[in-house]
């Protein structure tokens, strides 16, 4: 080999690992976790990542991972995106952040968002999180109680009401400790329903029917098809914090816009992603709020939706 071409091929074996680093540098691997709704979240949040200027295939590479409300699933899925070495690990409520948080302590984690980071224990705080994981909080646990106050407005007679919560997720503690405090301070008798798997769906529902409960709460991260099916069949009003649920079907979903938390959640990305930690990124609450009203299913159940409801909604589905 010549001389000349000993060096070029001695200086393309030193740039060629610099360039294998740049390009890592300027792709970087984005893991997302779910527990369900692919459409809206991807959607959502690429629309969010592309006004950052993040395009997935171009600028960054995105596996996207979802359990498929199997929350089983989420432990093997979270590990599987850290075996694939991903950057950020963008996951979408309490069980797929606590799943991502188990799975690993040092890649960040964005929550996008989660009920109660503080009461469940995935942040110290909201103003300083500490560790690895950041993002947006839904405020669920706390809109639990504007739940109990809608079905208070759709029925006033409503002394008995169900909270429907799935004793496995860490989300549940908080969310049936704000359910009761609305239930104290509206005087409403407030029934436990405690659900471990879609089995037992049924038969709760058959339980609540023999005990004349009025309306039930329904945990966000339950299987909302399912659970709105079976409200529908035995004619049960039923409320939740996510916006999946009045369009799965269920009768009303009061939550923050899922639309902005998850364009928020690309915000995060971009900090860290040029170089902020997560334990330094405070956590964001909701700002803006949507009362979504499913009037398919009020009809279907026979149920009059007054008025001053449907003037306040943001959406009517019809």
């Amino acid at each position: 080999m010549r001389r000349r071409d000993l060096f070029l091929l001695c200086a393309a074996a030193a740039v060629w690992p610099l360039a294998s680093h740049a390009q890592h540098v300027l792709r970087p691997k984005l893991g997302v976790l779910l527990v369900g709704n692919r459409e809206l979240f991807s959607r959502e949040f690429a629309d969010g990542l592309r006004e950052l200027g993040y395009v997935d295939g171009k600028n960054i590479t995105i596996e996207l991972r979802s359990a498929d409300g199997k929350l089983d699933r989420l432990p093997d899925l979270a590990a599987e995106l850290v075996r694939l070495g991903v950057d950020v690990i963008v996951a979408s409520e309490t069980p797929a952040v606590q799943a991502a948080k188990r799975a690993t302590t040092e890649i960040p984690i964005v929550m996008a968002p989660s009920g109660d980071p503080v009461g469940t224990g995935l942040v110290a705080s909201l103003a300083r999180p500490g560790g690895n994981v950041t993002g947006l909080s839904a405020a669920a646990a706390e809109l639990a109680g504007k739940s109990l106050e809608l079905i208070r407005e759709l029925s006033p007679s409503a002394t008995r009401v169900a909270a429907l919560a799935d004793p496995a997720n860490p989300f549940t503690k908080p969310f049936l400790e704000h359910v009761h405090l609305a239930g104290r301070a509206l005087g409403v008798e407030i029934q436990i329903v405690l659900v471990r798997g879609a089995d037992e769906f049924e038969a709760a529902f058959e339980d609540m029917h023999n005990k004349q409960i009025a309306a039930v709460i329904v945990q966000p991260t339950l299987p909302r098809a399912a659970v709105a099916e079976l409200a529908r069949q035995h004619k049960l009003p039923a409320v939740s914090g996510t916006r999946a649920f009045a369009d799965a079907g269920g009768l009303m979903s009061y939550a923050g816009s899922l639309a902005d938390r998850y364009r928020n959640a690309a915000t995060y990305i971009d900090k860290i992603l040029k170089g902020a930690k997560p334990a330094d990124l405070p956590v964001q609450q909701p700002t803006r709020f949507e009362l979504v009203i499913n009037l398919k299913t009020a009809n279907a159940i026979g149920l009059t939706v007054p008025q001053s409801l449907l003037q306040r909604a943001d959406e009517v589905i019809e």
